[in-house]
């Protein structure tokens, strides 16, 4: 799995420091490293940051995205034909976040213009698959995979959710539900002034399996003819020991 950044993202991690160095922001994170293990039930991540020698807070806005491992996920649409619903159209979206969290100290539309928005790729109504084969019109599909996402807890939009603990420092709690996928995520961090990336911040965020879990996903990925030997062979032996006990129990 992999993760992308928007181009136009890219230019301002690159150049938007040298070009306000008078004005710099910095983030952090609570923790780069989420373990997940067989009683991982979610858990909370915090951005924090502040905004370095500010010319006029009162004009800014801080929006936080984190994103997670880019995937390919097919969707379907359901009809009602002859009083059973059958899939008629299908949809196969490729570099689309499997994780997607936005927050602002604002309605983004508030904070900068809608190309903008598109640009960066901010908000739910933004996103856009990186290719698609689709079935006619591919937006009529993307809302739907949005939509299944935000009810699982996978895509959250949250206004107002960037707390701002000075003029100058901020925070916000990010939810990692049970479900969250696996792999290398990206947290990224943005000042804008007057509708304008003033400058912009990106740090790494790793989801993973430790102890046991880990051990048996890297058997099943890596080997996966000994891990289905192993499995079969497990079922049969408990199998046989269930019945074993049952008939002495008679």
């Amino acid at each position: 799995m992999r993760w992308r950044i928007p181009l136009a993202a890219c230019a301002v991690l690159l150049f938007c420091g040298s070009a306000h160095a008078e004005e710099e922001l910095v983030s952090g994170l609570s923790q780069d490293v989420v373990e997940i293990t067989s009683n991982y039930t979610g858990t909370d991540l915090t951005v924090f940051g502040a905004i370095e020698r500010p010319l006029d807070v009162a004009k800014d806005d801080i929006v936080v995205v984190v994103r997670g491992p880019d995937i390919a996920m097919t969707v379907r649409r359901k009809d009602r034909f002859a009083g059973i619903w059958i899939n008629t159209a299908r949809a196969r979206l490729m570099g689309v976040p499997s994780y997607y969290f936005v927050a602002s100290t604002r309605p983004l539309e508030q904070i900068s213009a809608a190309d903008t928005l598109r640009r960066y790729e901010l908000g739910l109504d933004n996103l856009r698959p990186e290719r698609a084969l689709s079935d006619g019109s591919v937006a009529p599909f993307v809302r739907a995979l949005v939509r299944t996402q935000n009810g699982k807890s996978l895509y959250t939009q949250s206004t107002g959710a960037v707390e701002m603990l000075s003029p100058a420092l901020f925070r916000v709690r990010v939810p990692l539900p049970a479900v969250v996928p696996q792999g290398s995520y990206i947290v990224q961090v943005y000042l804008f002034r007057g509708g304008t990336v003033i400058s912009a911040q990106s740090t790494p965020l790793y989801v993973d399996q430790t102890g046991f879990e880990r051990r048996l996903y890297d058997l099943a990925h890596i080997r996966p003819w000994s891990y289905g030997v192993s499995t079969v062979l497990m079922a049969l032996l408990l199998g046989w020991l269930s019945s074993f006990f049952f008939r002495r129990g008679m």
